[in-house]
């Protein structure tokens, strides 16, 4: 998965106001996905936001396509959550 897909599909899922707070997700040297929750907005600007999310692009998509648990992604290091982990826990609705 690309991160124009990525963008493009998280796009379609974020509504306005549906996660109260801003994510970054960081794919290293692949990019950035930038969702403002209360906008309702999927850019792959490199903002501040209350909780980012440092993880592969490989492992993103294993963890979108529920092939790889986002516990033991975390718990193994493969999922790295700086700032609100609260709003980290709601963000299913958004990875499919």
């Amino acid at each position: 998965m690309s991160l124009e897909q990525i963008t493009q599909q998280m796009s379609q899922r974020v509504k306005p106001g549906a996660i109260d707070a801003t994510v970054k997700f960081d794919f290293g040297d692949d990019g950035i996905v930038f969702v403002d929750g209360p906008a309702g907005t999927v850019t792959n600007d490199d903002s501040d936001a209350d909780c980012t999310i440092t993880i592969s692009m490989s492992n993103f998509t294993a963890l979108a396509s529920g092939d790889l648990d986002p516990t033991t992604a975390f718990m193994m290091g493969k999922l790295k959550v700086k700032g609100n982990m609260g709003v980290a826990m709601k963000l299913q609705s958004i990875l499919g």
